[in-house]
């Protein structure tokens, strides 16, 4: 499709929005950026953009003429494809594609991209680490940090790009292609906005759809969801396993990660010589092995970059160690599942933060993750009740409220004795009390380090 022969129309004038005005500007292409705030700064926008950019407004209650002036949609993954903006363009058979879509519009070179409900993050950036042992030309975007759209025109025939994806940005892609696709593991998250898991779960394997016979997309046998996956994917499925000794794949066997194929079992590295702690890490491990495997790189380059990489901020990320206890910041443990991996790379006495922005999960398998390891549980919160009325029902005390995320830190200072650790992996979102995960686990390495001053 060539978009400069189109009328466009960008919902939404956040990060993503922008960063869509601003690859469209570049592309020497005009835009509308659509947004219901009627007090949008307009002046600060065009000034993020490129200067000979034509950029318009449509500002307010979104007008069911929009969908007849406009011949596409670049959707903001914070805003759902059941928003009016999105249904108009949807029943007048216009195209709704979101920042992915968009980007991958553009970029060139071949495209390893990554979802999943947990681990996405560290596997993202532990391919991207891998992918830069061999290739030259290396880029790492998505919900990592750097949006695809910002660098989608700095890409080149020979560039590598490893992609962090949503479910949210996989709601909108449409012909998306990626020479490798992955699907770590399907567990529940989000289901306010999908409303239920087989949705949730299809909407994942959505990064597989448009991929040929040719692509390769890897999956987790581990989990029922992601292994089923395979007779429904067109590209050819590869499992990893951190419990099963499959017959191909990637697998962990007697504690080194190896590939299997051909009837060869090809050895990658050992636990003993990697450095991420979890079981959980494990299995990101064995997925960016598969991904990068098949993205062309050689064993000891996938070998020489397991080994050297480190944990990412806000992962199981030690912070400090004040007055003998052991601080981890876990701020990415956005929903129950993640938090239980948090748990369990846990080897001391543990005080834990929990609670936060009300996804509508469930809290009982996490509750009964803490096996004796958690001495104390702090919530806070849209879903502090929820939280300590579960751990009631599981037999878990003590529950401790706090109003504020500081009185949270103070009462598990004051809770933790040396040999402790605290950890902060709170089972829920971070909205309502803070603008995004990266800003709540930034505050909470602030205040470890408060209290090491005094």
């Amino acid at each position: 499709m060539d978009l400069s022969t189109k009328k466009i129309l960008i919902a939404g004038a956040g990060i993503s929005g922008i960063g869509a005005a601003q690859l469209l500007g570049k592309a020497g292409i005009a835009a509308t950026i659509y947004d219901g705030n009627t007090e949008l700064d307009q002046e600060s926008i065009r000034k993020r953009v490129p200067e000979d950019m034509k950029l318009d407004f449509a500002l307010g209650e979104a007008d069911p003429s929009l969908a007849m002036d406009y011949d596409i949609l670049i959707l903001s993954p914070g805003i759902s494809i059941h928003k009016p903006i999105a249904k108009m363009f949807y029943d007048a058979n216009k195209p709704v594609w979101g920042e992915i879509e968009l980007a991958a519009h553009f970029a060139k070179g071949k495209i390893a991209a990554i979802t999943g409900t947990n681990g996405k993050t560290t596997t993202t950036a532990l391919v991207g680490k891998i992918l830069e042992e061999y290739y030259d030309s290396v880029f790492v975007v998505g919900n990592i940090g750097i949006p695809f759209t910002s660098v989608a025109l700095d890409t080149k025939m020979n560039s590598v790009i490893a992609a962090e994806i949503s479910s949210f940005q996989l709601e909108t892609t449409i012909d998306f292609q990626p020479t490798v696709s992955a699907v770590l593991n399907v567990t529940p998250d989000h289901l306010d906005r999908h409303g239920s898991m087989e949705v949730y779960g299809d909407t994942k394997l959505s990064i597989s759809k448009k991929q040929s016979k040719d692509d390769v997309i890897i999956l987790n046998y581990d989990d029922p969801i992601t292994r089923e996956m395979a007779d429904r994917t067109p590209a050819k499925a590869v499992m990893f396993s951190r419990l099963e000794n499959l017959k191909e794949g990637i697998v962990l066997l007697d504690g080194i990660f190896s590939i299997k194929e051909y009837g060869q079992t090809i050895p990658v590295c050992s636990v003993n010589e990697i450095k991420l702690l979890g079981g959980h890490n494990h299995e990101n491990i064995l997925a960016a092995i598969g991904i990068c495997y098949y993205m062309g790189v050689p064993v000891e380059c996938i070998r020489k970059g397991v080994m050297s990489f480190t944990a990412v901020e806000h992962r199981i990320e030690y912070v400090d160690t004040v007055d003998g206890v052991d601080y981890y910041n876990d701020s990415k443990g956005t929903n129950p599942d993640a938090a239980i991996k948090g748990i369990q790379a846990m080897v001391k006495p543990t005080v834990l933060l929990g609670g936060g922005y009300d996804k509508k999960s469930t809290y009982g398998e996490w509750i009964d993750a803490f096996d004796g390891k958690v001495k104390c549980l702090i919530v806070m919160g849209a879903t502090a009740q929820a939280i300590a009325d579960t751990a009631a029902e599981r037999g878990f005390s003590p529950v401790v409220f706090a109003e504020t995320f500081e009185e949270a830190m103070e009462i598990a200072r004051k809770t933790a004795e040396p040999g402790d650790a605290v950890l902060l992996s709170p089972a829920c979102a971070s909205w309502g009390m803070f603008k995004n995960y990266e800003v709540r686990g930034q505050r909470f390495k602030e205040i470890v380090g408060e209290f090491k001053a005094q």
